[in-house]
């Protein structure tokens, strides 16, 4: 048993947001926009901006008028680049206590961004309709149980303790989803719950992170849909140095192409521009 009590045991409670929603969504057949939420004090883009719960509702609130299809709130600091400082389940769920029953009111799908199952759990028992796990099943072992029971879609996401600049990062992210899909499959998650995520920024290089959306399509033949998340990352800095606050344009130009080479949803801080940057791309396209 979890600090939260029995991970183990679960039901679809409390939610407006049956799994069907991500399937339903998907298929309108125009990428998806998760805004981010972070409660947290030291994220590397907007660490302590929206750690006051009235300051993260009202964020939620223009993200959705926006545009948003998902808000994914998180309370713990994964830092791509290091620095991230762990909290405890206690802590964590203090951040969210106030926040995320709030936006689940707002009536837009919530994904709960976090790699603990007990607050996986609490979240679902909010009405949370989401998980996304930045280390895809392979960190805390009670997550797939928790998502299986629920019958709630998952972000399956890449992530490696350190960067290796002679790795393939194609093949070595392949493999990584090759044992979350197996992890998912013996814990009984269904197949159209799962969305996966190369990791934009985590363990890996710069250069890497431009392959992985360069080569994106290659991870189409897991049969999921695909999330990028390159919303401020570092890579963006490689190319032109910038601050995080001053990666827009970057942020766009490479949502834009990871949207041509596969991406069904995209993670971003910028909201509006990104869904206008979106649907004036779309209208380019559907006029040739």
């Amino acid at each position: 048993m979890g600090p939260l009590g029995d991970t183990q045991t679960a039901g679809n409670a409390n939610t407006d947001a049956p799994p069907s929603w991500l399937a339903g969504r998907l298929a309108e057949r125009r990428p998806l926009v998760m805004g981010i939420l972070n409660v947290t004090p030291d994220s590397f883009s907007d660490g302590g901006r929206f750690s006051d719960p009235e300051r993260a509702i009202a964020q939620a609130e223009r993200m959705i008028a926006a545009g948003a299809d998902v808000i994914d709130i998180g309370a713990e600091s994964t830092r791509p680049y290091g620095g991230a400082k762990a909290v405890s389940c206690e802590e964590e769920l203090k951040r969210l206590q106030p926040v995320l029953p709030a936006v689940v009111k707002l009536k837009t799908p919530v994904s709960i961004d976090t790699m603990k199952a007990a607050i996986a759990t609490w979240a679902f028992d909010q009405g949370a309709a989401m998980v996304n796990d930045v280390w895809g099943l392979q960190r805390d072992p009670a997550m797939a149980a928790v998502v299986s029971e629920y019958d709630m879609p998952v972000v399956i996401m890449h992530n490696r303790e350190t960067a290796d600049p002679a790795i393939d990062i194609i093949a070595d992210v392949q493999a990584y989803f090759q044992r979350s899909l197996a992890k998912a499959q013996r814990a009984g998650i269904a197949r159209d719950c799962i969305v996966l995520d190369p990791g934009i920024g985590f363990g890996k290089t710069p250069e890497q992170s431009i392959t992985c959306i360069a080569r994106l399509a290659e991870f189409k033949g897991f049969g999921q849909p695909l999330l990028v998340g390159a919303s401020r990352k570092r890579f963006i800095n490689a190319v032109t140095p910038s601050a995080p606050d001053d990666r827009l344009g970057g942020s766009i130009a490479s949502h834009l192409a990871a949207v041509k080479n596969g991406a069904a949803i995209v993670r971003v801080h910028d909201v509006a521009e990104t869904v206008q940057a979106l649907r004036v791309a779309a209208a380019i396209e559907a006029a040739r």
